[in-house]
């Protein structure tokens, strides 16, 4: 995938991310190994789907910037490696360019 397209996918996928941010922190204190719907991180434009996890695990996965939670099937290949399968998601991480932006774009660094 050129660079350009990368770029636009990890900035799309760091836009949802924002997004599970606020879900995450409109969860109660004590919560955090209460399943929760987080939407899908992918680079797909218009996919509203849900994943099913915990606030520790999405915690795990967050802290790493270059990862992501997405639904089995919404992985890229040609921008990102799964590192981790579970039940229902993916944990996938950005490489090359696409991982440069999504580090850029951390609002936690």
């Amino acid at each position: 995938m050129e660079g350009k397209k990368q770029r636009r996918a990890a900035a799309n996928e760091a836009a949802i991310r924002d997004v599970n941010e606020g879900i995450e922190r409109g969860q109660w204190p004590g919560e955090e190994d209460a399943p929760v719907g987080f939407r899908c991180e992918c680079a797909r434009l218009g996919c509203n789907q849900l994943v099913e996890l915990t606030v520790r695990e999405y915690e795990e996965i967050r802290s790493h910037p270059r990862r992501f939670v997405v639904a089995p099937g919404h992985q890229l290949p040609d921008v990102e490696a799964i590192v981790a399968t579970r039940p229902g998601y993916l944990i996938v991480e950005k490489r090359d360019r696409a991982g440069a932006v999504a580090e850029q774009a951390d609002p936690r660094d």
